[in-house]
């Protein structure tokens, strides 16, 4: 399904609010000055809310990676990421949340 194509300045929170950003963005595409991400692109989470390691818990989220992308687009020989795309963040495996924040540029 067509969705917006995620660039670097995209919210993307793992499922605890903790703010994922992209470690290297790919720098040869850009949209609005912005480049973007492509399904290789690694995530570093921050501010996870998750509670610290007890008894038989799991650590708060470190790292985020995207698992579906682009069927159509490529990058650099990558799938883009897309507003829909499934990510999960380690080493927990929740759910990424994505917040789109441009909409001209679409692809599928």
């Amino acid at each position: 399904m067509p969705g917006p194509v995620l660039i670097a300045t995209t919210t993307i929170q793992c499922a605890h609010l903790g703010a994922a950003t992209p470690v290297t963005p790919n720098p040869r595409v850009s949209i609005g000055g912005q480049p973007v991400v492509v399904l290789s692109t690694a995530y570093m989470v921050a501010g996870c809310t998750f509670p610290a390691m007890t008894s038989g818990g799991s650590p708060p989220c470190v790292t985020a990676q995207f698992t579906t992308a682009a069927t159509r687009v490529q990058a650099g020989g990558q799938p883009l990421l897309l507003a829909d795309s499934q990510g999960i963040s380690t080493p927990n495996g929740t759910p990424l949340i994505v917040i789109p924040n441009q909409v001209r540029v679409t692809a599928q």
